[in-house]
């Protein structure tokens, strides 16, 4: 069985270049229109399996012509897509995405075929988690079968990773189910009401999430890298400058290395390093899966920054 299992939501990314986000009651020009593969969890998952995981995606996609292209797709990134399911007269998720001439982007989401990942849904796939090694979820499906894959997964001692995005608060009793959290600076206020704005604000978010049941803590900190606490012990483990593209995938392409340096056995700091130059490598490309890497371009990145 896969060692690693992501479970989580599929986009087609609707993406347009702006020089500058529009005020509200604003018309601008953009340019260089493209529909390219997305989806927090979908993301993940491929840069899991590029980068050389063991890894299953538990999904649901649309019957239409992008959905059906990007469980191939899948398949032939290395994804074991038994559990990416197809849902008749639904549209796959899409993703509206603005990408300013800084790299930073703006997203509205439609959920469309991933609200359809029900705990029912879930059922004829609990083997996946039961015999995974680690269960990698987001916030872009529906949180009852978050909850319930956490559960199943806890029962039967699958360590529990959760990405808390797109932000939003979630309940303590799917806190305590979690053995690892990587929220960004706005996730970790939202989760714990404290600011984070320095290193000290992240131990304190992080200790925060520590009361609620959580071993450790990564609170990513774009340029700054992160700060990971483990049992209420902090560090920030500083990342790569680069100069940046457009940032769509970066936390997801970090969270899918992390997760596969972490199978490989490497040490956490080692994995956050590794995870680290992926997703640098994602910010000077565009897109969210036209950017993740394949793992001879990481290790070449990181021998050459050294």
């Amino acid at each position: 069985m896969n060692k690693l299992v992501v479970l989580g939501s599929v986009n087609a990314d609707h993406v347009l270049q702006v020089a500058s986000f529009p005020r509200p009651g604003e018309t601008l020009h953009g340019h260089s229109y493209s529909v390219i593969p997305g989806g927090k969890g979908a993301n993940q998952a491929v840069a899991a399996a590029r980068l050389g995981a063991d890894i299953a995606f538990i999904a649901c996609v649309g019957n239409d012509s992008f959905g059906i292209n990007i469980r191939e797709a899948f398949a032939n990134d290395g994804i074991n897509t038994d559990a990416v399911l197809i849902e008749e007269n639904t549209p796959t998720g899409i993703a509206m995405i603005q990408v300013a001439a800084t790299g930073e982007n703006s997203i509205c989401i439609s959920a469309e075929a991933n609200a359809c990942l029900t705990p029912e849904r879930l059922t004829p796939h609990h083997t996946l988690i039961t015999q995974a090694d680690t269960l990698l979820m987001q916030l872009e499906t529906p949180v009852e079968t978050i909850e319930a894959a956490a559960r199943i997964a806890k029962a039967a001692n699958t360590k529990v990773v959760l990405n808390p995005a797109p932000a939003q608060p979630l309940s303590d009793d799917l806190l305590q189910l979690i053995d690892m959290i990587t929220p960004n600076e706005t996730e970790a206020e939202l989760l714990t009401g404290v600011k984070v704005v320095d290193m000290p604000s992240a131990q304190q978010a992080a200790d925060v999430l520590h009361s609620k049941g959580i071993p450790t803590v990564m609170i990513t900190l774009g340029s700054q890298g992160v700060w990971v606490s483990q049992q209420g012990q902090g560090e920030q483990v500083a990342g790569f400058r680069v100069e940046a593209t457009d940032t769509t995938a970066a936390g997801d392409t970090f969270n899918g290395a992390l997760l596969t340096g972490l199978q490989e056995g490497k040490s956490l700091n080692d994995a956050i390093r590794f995870a680290h130059a992926a997703a640098a490598i994602s910010v000077t490309r565009l897109g969210a899966q036209t950017s993740i890497p394949h793992r001879h371009e990481v290790k070449r990145f990181l021998l050459e920054h050294c």
